[in-house]
């Protein structure tokens, strides 16, 4: 089944999308229009598929494995919803890897599914949607921040418009791959990361000093396990499907990161609201985003559970059904 050729049987009312990330692959089958979609079918995988490192511009043959069987999976699921409108998107891993292309091959191949590769520039406008279609936006200027795998967006904008936007290669499991080799993080690879942060992002500094940013909104990933583990530090159940927006306390967030900093693997492997795919590389998200808070001088935090997916699926939704 392809975008373009739905099965006989499905229902163009019905959208799939699946959002192809370097750690986790999405799938969300939605009916029901932008304003008010309706989920009918949500899962996440770790697939895992940077794993090994992708130093050598490649994927390994474990990760490239999990993710043709993971689509698999989508593929049936996607069939059983008789989805009729279908996207799956890839970002960073399968984009920056000599073998992307050949994973896309045989997904399409083994499934029918069409991978739509997009650029950065892309991801970060669809991650602005996803935020806008989440309700999080006002006339405030905020800063959207997904913290990826293999890249990190970063959107100046209001709920209006877009000032400014751009993606970084600067992934959690890449810059774990280089800063993070002991456990706990040692205090000299945190100033190198720090110094690598200050140096690569220099157009994104440049642009922030012009436009006025009261709000740090954290899309999905990380941040959903920084409200996650300080809501069950305080004794309290967290449900990420009753909750699609966090306002942090500050003085909280600043004590759970620098736990998580300072933490050990077992430390957070025995932590409640930390999944097994972010046990190690939510030191380094933790670290990116303690830099740009304190560089930025940004008090006021927001997790939205909406991103890429929820972005692309609002356009999907607002089409004309044929």
């Amino acid at each position: 089944m392809t975008d373009n050729q739905p099965a006989s049987s499905a229902s163009r009312d019905i959208v799939a999308v699946m959002d192809l990330g370097t750690n986790t692959f999405h799938l969300l089958i939605a009916t029901g229009d932008a304003a008010n979609p309706q989920e009918l079918y949500h899962v996440t995988e770790p697939v895992k598929l940077g794993e090994g490192g992708m130093k050598d511009g490649k994927l390994h043959p474990a990760g490239f494995e999990r993710g043709v069987k993971t689509m698999q999976q989508f593929h049936e699921q996607i069939v059983a919803h008789k989805a009729g409108h279908v996207k799956a998107i890839a970002t960073s891993a399968i984009r920056t890897t000599s073998n992307g292309a050949d994973f896309i091959d045989e997904v399409k191949a083994k499934t029918g599914i069409a991978i739509e590769t997009i650029d950065g520039e892309q991801e970060a406008r669809y991650i602005y949607e996803g935020i806008k279609a989440g309700k999080c936006l006002s006339d405030k200027n905020s800063l959207i921040l997904d913290i990826g795998g293999g890249s990190v967006e970063f959107i100046i904008g209001n709920a209006e418009k877009i000032f400014w936007k751009r993606s970084f290669e600067i992934g959690a499991a890449r810059l774990m791959d280089r800063y993070h080799q002991t456990d706990p993080i040692p205090g000299h690879a945190i100033l190198e990361l720090h110094d690598y942060l200050d140096k690569t992002l220099v157009p994104f500094f440049d642009a922030a000093k012009d436009i006025g940013i009261e709000l740090l909104i954290g899309s999905s990933g990380s941040f959903e396990t920084f409200a996650e583990v300080i809501e069950r530090m305080d004794g309290h159940d967290f449900d990420l499907k009753k909750n699609t927006k966090y306002l942090f306390d500050y003085d909280k967030f600043i004590n759970v990161t620098d736990w998580l900093i300072e933490s050990t693997h077992f430390d957070r492997e025995n932590t409640p609201g930390i999944i097994s795919i972010r046990v190690d590389m939510i030191v380094v998200a933790a670290i990116i985003t303690r830099f740009v808070m304190e560089r930025l001088g940004i008090k006021d935090i927001l997790m939205s559970t909406y991103s890429l997916k929820e972005g692309v699926m609002a356009g999907m939704l607002t089409l004309p059904k044929k």
